[in-house]
């Protein structure tokens, strides 16, 4: 049931309901936890929150950024204590646009002039609106909302003026021919004897709402039988709070300690859960990526090249270099732990946090040989790219949140027999109808037939806690062949697809390399 039907069911209940105070988010939700069906977004609460007082002058826009949040955090109906509308009809209709629009249940608005002033503020006149005005008022509420459920309670100010029962009866006919919801008539005696005057002239016309603020000694059972529909407890959580802090504060600055105050306050932890802390971390495992945590990266040398500066003419890219860049995005994506296979240029050197794994002097190797001196690192969640290659991020997030074991990233828009690149058949060629799927390896290397190849590997891909045990199996089996040290990352896909699936994640260009620069 949406909110506006709970609040209308509330004021149209055949018991007495009861709504209670909130002026925040976590006061909304404590209201709720308690029990309530109900929240009173109390003006002089929300006013006193924001350390001003209740002569508007906090501005109806600061009241729908409490309210929004207050929203959120519950999901019991809200009525909002509307003052007078904050002016006139053209200022009440689009309130009541922009509280649909929060999910607020219905409005409260009096019957006064703007600004308004407390009504239990004694000594300060309590001017009346025009009741002609007030009705077109209404009207333009209730012509506004766009939800049929949507309440507007009339509060009569015509006790708190002092101008008696006739004109408080005048009034509230007014109002309700205006088309109003239900009538808050409002008393600051210390008994109940206006309400009680009033209610037996009105004979349930409409439901009658009370805050007995004033008038608290009355026994609730005392409104039961004279048949008000809905009390609201107006104000006390923002009393109670207040006294609780200066309490504690009062305490801290005299003790200067924490060791009289820790029992008579909740924990953090319950600050915690009430602000959805738990809901937040189970949040985490679904939507964050799953492979980000411990992720690390090791950026290999292509071939024997190191990383080799380019002609002066392209040798940065937008004035950085590839490895920079690489670095960069890596540490975007909260990826800090970064090794870094063979010498760098000076310009690199030292420059980013990065670990070096460093070759023997003159040794020649090829890529895969690099990769064994890198065995170690090669662990949960481990990124691996050359590093003459700069990539967009979303190509990293595909990596980093999809599930297989050993995944690497392949262009469908290949330039076929390009020098230095590596070619791959799979069981699956790319396919706008299913581009976010993955494919099987089949075959891959350097010479495949043009008909036989579904796409160019780019230099990336990605082993998980799994995939880096087989990994790190293979390239032991491996290392112990006599030509080893001339072989390229091919030999180890073919190695691992003989009995392990090696997947392929198509994208088409978005990334580039240093060769693509050079020709």
């Amino acid at each position: 049931m949406r909110k506006t039907a709970q609040l209308r069911k509330l004021i149209h209940s055949d018991s007495l309901e009861f709504i209670m105070e909130a002026h925040s988010g976590l006061a909304a939700k404590i209201v709720e936890e308690a029990g309530f069906k109900g929240i009173w977004a109390s003006g002089l609460s929300i006013s006193a929150a924001l350390g001003v007082r209740d002569n508007n002058e906090a501005s109806w826009t600061q009241v729908l950024d409490v309210l929004e949040f207050m929203s959120d955090a519950s999901s019991i109906p809200i009525l909002l204590d509307g003052d007078t509308g904050y002016g006139n009809f053209n200022n009440a209709r689009r309130l009541v646009k922009k509280l649909e629009s929060r999910n607020i249940a219905g409005v409260c608005i009096e019957d006064k002039l703007f600004p308004k002033t407390n009504s239990f503020i004694g000594g300060e006149a309590q001017p009346l609106a025009d009741i002609d005005e007030f009705c077109g008022k209404i009207k333009a509420m209730k012509d506004t909302q766009t939800k049929d459920d949507f309440v507007v309670v009339s509060r009569v100010e015509a006790f708190i003026a002092g101008w008696g029962l006739k004109e408080a009866l005048r009034r509230a006919e007014a109002y309700r021919q205006a088309g109003t919801d239900a009538i808050l008539m409002h008393s600051k005696r210390a008994d109940s004897s206006e309400i009680e005057a009033f209610v037996k002239e009105w004979g349930n016309r409409l439901p009658v709402v009370i805050v007995p603020t004033k008038y608290y000694k009355t026994p609730t059972e005392k409104f039961r039988e004279l048949g008000i529909s809905l009390i609201i407890w107006a104000n006390h959580n923002l009393r109670s709070s207040i006294k609780s802090m200066q309490n504690t504060t009062r305490t801290i600055f005299q003790d200067q300690s924490l060791i009289n105050v820790e029992r008579e306050i909740v924990t953090v932890n319950e600050v915690f859960r009430l602000q959805g802390a738990e809901e937040l971390k189970e949040a985490e495992k679904k939507y964050l990526p799953k492979s980000i945590k411990n992720a690390n990266a090791i950026i290999l040398p292509r071939r024997d090249s190191d990383f080799v500066p380019l002609p002066n003419h392209i040798s940065d890219v937008g004035g950085k270099s590839f490895l920079s860049m690489q670095v960069n995005v890596f540490n975007e994506f909260g990826i800090k732990d970064i090794s870094v296979v063979g010498d760098l240029p000076d310009k690199d050197s030292g420059t980013f946090g990065i670990s070096v794994i460093s070759k023997e002097p003159g040794e020649e190797t090829n890529e895969l040989h690099s990769l064994y001196l890198a065995k170690e690192h090669v662990m949960e969640n481990t990124i691996i790219s050359y590093g003459d290659i700069i990539f967009k991020h979303h190509i990293l997030q595909n990596l980093l949140t999809d599930l297989s074991d050993i995944l690497i990233i392949a262009d469908a828009n290949a330039d076929f027999y390009s020098p230095q690149s590596i070619y791959l058949l799979t069981d699956q060629p790319y396919s706008k109808n299913y581009f976010s799927q993955n494919s099987r390896l089949l075959n891959m290397s350097g010479d495949l037939k043009k008909d036989d190849i579904h796409g160019k590997f780019i230099g990336l891909w990605r082993v998980t806690k799994k995939g880096a045990a087989i990994v790190s199996e293979a390239l032991e089996e491996l290392s112990q062949q006599a030509d080893f040290k001339k072989m390229d990352l091919t030999y180890l896909f073919k190695q691992i697809s003989s009995s392990h699936p090696v997947y392929v994640h198509y994208i088409k260009d978005s990334w580039i390399d240093r060769y693509t620069l050079l020709n």
